[in-house]
């Protein structure tokens, strides 16, 4: 009779259910129930991340009562970045490459020939130096000679003027002198305000001055080979400059040219109490005759005053 009085859900492990009152139901004591485990059957919540979803299933547990367990969703394919351009030579064709690679091979053969140069025109006498001395003297000279007045105890206080002047005969057969030129200041003119001046205008006269003192003496008469060939130097300036000024005018050759310089020294800073002459001084050099450099013009003017004898 008591098996038949217990509620029949407690002989195969169920929970009772409420009583009549909606109270707890009595515990029972005469049996024992074993629980059933659930699968998965409720989701208790789900959580979006970004693409993702999340979902959260219940599982049994030997009570009834539901456990969450996270299932993660699989992660969304990651984009792959495009591949960057290529810049510089790289983004050339290969025929490009190679004539960039030859144009930077011998730029750098260049430069590694000049460095040598140089260097051996710098460098104590030495068996390289004796043998070919002239060759490296003929790539130094005069552009890219080296010395040391910036950083000589007693540095160039000296401004220095040079000025040219020709003998011109005329297409009627005259002689006329010019007025005096002033290169330096022509080349002043040029460098002044000019980011990016010549090698030519810098260069070209000043040390073309400096040789010509360098290898004359006191009376002007040069010493050694160089001296002549600093004369020679310096009249194929002046014609070069007399042109460029158009100082010969239609017809006419020029005959001699003659030199002057302008010497005035630098004033000192206030503050050293070195006092100095002012006074410039000059310098001027005898008549050069120019026929070696002027043979071509002398012809060409011969020819063309034939041409019109023969047509009068």
């Amino acid at each position: 009779m008591d098996a038949y009085d217990k509620d029949p859900a407690a002989g195969q492990g169920q929970v009772p259910g409420p009583g009549p009152d909606g109270g707890a139901a009595p515990e029972e004591t005469g049996a024992t129930g074993t629980g059933t485990t659930g699968t998965g059957a409720n989701v208790t919540g789900a959580n979006v991340t970004g693409a993702n979803v999340t979902g959260t299933t219940g599982t049994g547990a030997t009570d009834g009562s539901a456990v969450g367990e996270t299932v993660a969703a699989p992660p969304a394919p990651v984009p792959v970045p495009a591949p960057e351009p290529r810049t510089g030579v790289a983004a050339l064709s290969p025929r490009y490459q190679i004539g960039a690679v030859v144009a930077l091979a011998v730029v750098a053969v260049a430069v590694c020939a000049h460095l040598g140069l140089v260097f051996l025109h710098v460098a104590p006498s030495n068996t390289l130096t004796k043998q070919h001395g002239a060759a490296v003297d003929e790539w130094v000279f005069p552009e890219f000679e080296q010395n040391w007045k910036l950083f000589a105890p007693n540095p160039l206080q000296q401004n220095v003027s040079v000025q040219v002047r020709a003998e011109v005969s005329t297409a009627d057969g005259g002689i006329r002198t010019t007025g005096w030129y002033d290169l330096s200041a022509e080349d002043g003119r040029a460098i002044a305000g000019n980011p990016l001046p010549s090698h030519t205008r810098q260069n070209e006269l000043r040390r073309a001055w400096d040789f010509f003192v360098a290898t004359h003496d006191s009376e002007d008469r040069p010493v050694g080979l160089r001296g002549s060939l600093s004369e020679t130097y310096l009249r194929r300036i002046a014609l070069l400059r007399l042109d460029r000024n158009d100082a010969v005018g239609p017809g006419g050759v020029v005959e001699r040219v003659q030199y002057r310089s302008r010497t005035t020294n630098v004033a000192p800073p206030s503050w050293s109490g070195e006092k100095v002459s002012g006074r410039p001084t000059v310098r001027e050099l005898p008549w050069w005759s120019v026929a070696a450099e002027t043979g071509g013009a002398r012809t060409e003017a011969a020819g063309a005053a034939g041409r019109e004898g023969g047509a009068a």
